[in-house]
């Protein structure tokens, strides 16, 4: 893919990492950025090829909305998401259901309603934007997003698998923490967010099925095919 000759649409334009994939898309020439938020008038860009929708990935009909808003859409990344920092011991149900229903579920309506879009444009790209949560669990109290994280990557491998027919490239783009709001509470190094969105559409342009941004998603994707004492310690202290 060429990111010049695209047309994109950004889910949680507003803020994080999201902003940043609207600003590299804009310097590396794309022709058009649908940028979408819960509150779209947050989104606060001058630049012409800039296209304000609102999109909530809890809300059907404003997903069915953006995509026949959108019919020129080539790339779709999906970044929009949330952290209730629930604890799966002792957190509330029903915000370990909140972390699931919008990181898992919510991302794949929005695949799901974007795809024939896509076929219709040439089969085009996803991009999903992930974490080094994906591979391992943390002692930093997010067992929840760990575990939406998780699904949310074996998804990405399974709708690969299901939309390679129609020629679209579906990438997984893993990092450690990014220096945005959603991690602000967290007391951990943290990347500059707009790393994410420079190595992501780096790999578009070469047709990368994953990007590992860090070395700490690096070390732990590593650390998958050892032993898990190497993550975690061994059992019993």
């Amino acid at each position: 893919m060429h990111i010049a000759a695209s047309t994109a649409l950004v889910t949680g334009a507003n803020r994080g990492i999201g902003r940043c994939f609207v600003d590299e898309l804009l310097a590396r020439g794309v022709r058009k950025v649908y940028a979408t938020a819960r509150r779209p008038e947050l989104i606060k860009s001058k630049d012409p090829r800039v296209t304000t929708l609102r999109l909530d990935l809890l809300d059907d009909a404003s997903i069915s909305d953006a995509a026949r808003l959108a019919q020129d859409v080539t790339l779709l990344v999906n970044n929009a998401g949330i952290a209730t920092g629930a604890q799966l011991m002792t957190g509330a149900l029903g915000d370990i259901r909140q972390d699931l229903e919008t990181n898992f579920f919510g991302t794949l309506r929005v695949i799901r309603a974007f795809a024939p879009v896509l076929a219709a444009n040439g089969g085009g790209g996803i991009v999903n934007v992930l974490s080094v949560a994906s591979w391992v669990a943390s002692e930093h109290g997010v067992g929840s997003y760990s575990v939406a994280k998780a699904a949310e990557w074996n998804m990405t491998n399974a709708v690969r698998l299901e939309l390679r027919s129609q020629g679209t490239l579906v990438q997984g783009v893993h990092s450690g923490p990014a220096e945005t709001d959603m991690t602000a509470p967290l007391a951990v190094p943290k990347i500059d967010p707009s790393e994410v969105a420079r190595a992501s559409l780096d790999g578009v342009e070469k047709n990368a099925l994953e990007v590992v941004v860090d070395e700490p998603s690096r070390l732990a994707k590593a650390a998958l095919s050892g032993d898990p004492e190497q993550l975690y310690g061994r059992y019993g202290g």
